[in-house]
């Protein structure tokens, strides 16, 4: 459970509480005192068979939190065992928090659940994305079997601005098909929910060039922002979801993008 709050002009992380291994290290200001940024850290660096992770986040009114991982995540193999990762995020008013995690990496065979809440208050904001690579593209590993269950809800108020729910089984003709995932491993999601899309937020995501096979749109939904691609690896499609990211956020956020010294290590 991690918790921020804002006090005397300063994001400070209130709440950070853990059973089992997972855990943030400390928290982190390379932007000025305003914005918290703090990593999570799961020191098996994997994620096997009947492994649970629960995180909850709750950010009070006026917070600004960051979070990001040290390294991609791992789903491994799991022999049939179902594994599962549960999200849920509470936004104050006037409060934002940024989900914006390295690559999820689903090895071949691996039984994997991997849920999303987010309730806004009005007037909160909520930027988080979600990079998928099934098997391991560097080596040349297929997603031939296996399951991954997918299921996100965003709701402000009470009201839904985003639901989503999806299953990629190993193997499936959908993987290859034209009309699903068109034979490429990777997938990606950026979704920014609380505020009207404005005109400009679509031209300046939509502006953002795409490299080494990448497919990509961008689209404004009723109080939310969706950009997604496809691509042959997890770089790509992680350069270009950073690149959306640095021009969306002076836009939407009021702040400059200040990417997280952890991904340059």
């Amino acid at each position: 459970m991690l918790g921020f709050a804002r006090r005397a002009g300063r994001t400070a992380l209130t709440t950070c509480a853990h059973r089992g291994p997972l855990r943030v290290q400390k928290a982190l200001y390379p932007e000025g005192p305003e914005v918290c940024q703090a990593i999570i850290l799961h020191p098996p660096g994997g994620i096997v068979g009947g492994d649970t992770l629960d995180i909850a986040v709750a950010a009070a009114a006026g917070a600004h939190a960051l979070l990001t991982t040290p390294g991609a995540g791992k789903w491994y193999r799991s022999g049939g065992r179902q594994a599962s990762q549960c999200l849920r995020v509470e936004i104050a008013a006037g409060a934002a928090v940024e989900w914006l995690p390295q690559e999820t990496i689903v090895f071949d065979g691996a039984e994997a659940g991997m849920q999303t809440r987010v309730d806004l208050a009005a007037g909160a904001v909520y930027c988080g994305w979600e990079i998928l690579c099934l098997g391991r593209t560097a080596s040349g590993e297929r997603f031939s079997q296996g399951r991954l269950a997918l299921s996100t809800r965003i709701e402000q108020s009470g009201r839904p601005l985003w639901v989503e729910r999806g299953s990629l089984r190993g193997g499936s003709p959908w993987l290859d098909a034209a009309a699903g995932l068109g034979g490429l491993p990777v997938s990606g999601t950026l979704l920014l929910a609380g505020r009207p899309v404005e005109p400009e937020w679509l031209a300046a995501c939509r502006a953002v060039p795409l490299t080494a096979g990448l497919r990509a749109g961008v689209t404004a939904l009723p109080g939310v922002l969706v950009a997604r691609c496809l691509g042959p690896a997890g770089e790509p499609a992680r350069e270009w979801l950073t690149e959306v990211w640095r021009r969306l956020r002076p836009l939407a956020l009021a702040r400059e993008a200040v990417p997280p010294r952890i991904w340059s290590t």
